[in-house]
């Protein structure tokens, strides 16, 4: 069996795919920069050959880029695929439905697609190592009056509905005593977001990097800053819910996971290939991924009890907001693949 990874290509299987699916890169043809130890497979599996992943990215961190250019998929006794997606909420319905089995999305996507009672659970945590660099923000035109959460009373607001970003701006709003009905939500996808910015059409947008950094380097300004407590800087990792009950399928997804963890850990000791990794992937100049870089610098660990009460408190806001019908316990919808105490920042790599 060929063990390259690839991309996903051509009509996908579902509609939650449809338009938000599409995929970058190539044959992993490049000897891995990775320790012996860490290139090496544990152990021999037989069994997993006949599987094939699809491991979905939200919004282009660089993954398929560093699995080329790491090697870490080279050895697999198993196919991995890469899908793309625009943002987070399409990616949770693509992972629920089987379409993908594996992917990361923010803080929100996991919140709205319980609430919708999709088939996944959460199954690891991608911390940030800077948790003082926003990875998204609330930002506003070139000459706004705005200058601060408050003046966002009566205004035109965009975000994409059930994101990270949607979250930001729900804590936002409330740390300054407003609501959602305070404001004018415009729920728009990123790629519209930005034609309604750019356009006037709104007053303020509520995204994540790149989009907002290259905004702000055009002259945009930020008018709240996605850090704590208002916002998280940490993603998570969702699987499909019935492979992970499959004892075999579930080991190997597991080493799926840790692969993918020895990639970012490589990247973070490589910050320029890294940068080169993330302009492909996201087709943006080199300078503006590396500007990039220090909200990107993350690790994978379990997910901790602190983790899912800091989503149980989100979920709350959003159901007390009205933005979500259903009470959502996130504590149902975790399960570690990852070993207790397990933390890719440790990982031994070569730069």
């Amino acid at each position: 069996m060929d063990h390259r990874t690839s991309r996903v290509i051509g009509a996908a299987a579902s509609l939650a795919l449809a338009g938000v699916l599409t995929g970058c890169g190539s044959q992993s043809d490049t000897a891995a920069p990775l320790s012996d130890a860490a290139r090496a497979s544990d152990a021999k599996h037989p069994e997993w050959s006949k599987y094939t992943f699809t491991v979905g990215d939200n919004g282009g961190d660089g993954s398929e880029a560093l699995a080329k250019l790491t090697g870490v998929f080279d050895n697999a006794p198993y196919h991995v695929k890469f899908a793309r997606f625009t943002f987070g909420p399409p990616l949770v319905q693509a992972a629920a439905s089987g379409d993908i089995d594996l992917g990361s999305v923010g803080d929100v996507p996991p919140i709205t697609g319980a609430a919708k009672e999709y088939g996944f659970k959460i199954v690891a945590v991608n911390r940030s190592l800077r948790p003082d660099q926003a990875a998204e923000n609330i930002i506003v035109p070139k000459g706004s009056k705005l200058k601060t959460a408050a003046d966002l009373k009566g205004k035109k607001l965009a975000i994409p509905q059930g994101s990270s970003a949607h979250g930001l701006a729900l804590n936002a709003l409330k740390s300054v005593g407003l609501t959602p009905k305070d404001v004018k939500l415009v729920f728009l996808d990123p790629a519209a977001g930005a034609t309604a910015f750019n356009t006037g059409k709104v007053d303020a947008w509520s995204i994540w990097n790149p989009q907002s950094a290259i905004a702000v380097k055009n002259g945009a300004r930020v008018l709240v800053k996605g850090l704590p407590p208002i916002d998280q800087t940490s993603n998570y990792y969702i699987a499909n819910d019935k492979l992970l009950k499959d004892k075999t399928r579930r080991a190997a997804l597991t080493d799926v996971l840790q692969r993918l963890s020895r990639e970012f850990a490589w990247a973070v000791k490589n910050p320029d290939k890294y940068a080169q990794a993330l302009s492909q992937e996201q087709g943006i100049p080199p300078a503006d991924a590396k500007a990039e870089l220090a909200a990107y610098s993350n690790r994978l660990t379990p997910v901790e009890p602190s983790d899912i009460a800091l989503e149980q408190k989100l979920a709350d806001a959003f159901r007390e907001a009205g933005q979500i019908t259903k009470k959502v316990d996130v504590k149902s919808i975790t399960d570690n693949l990852l070993p207790a105490g397990y933390d890719s920042s440790k990982l031994k790599v070569t730069s």
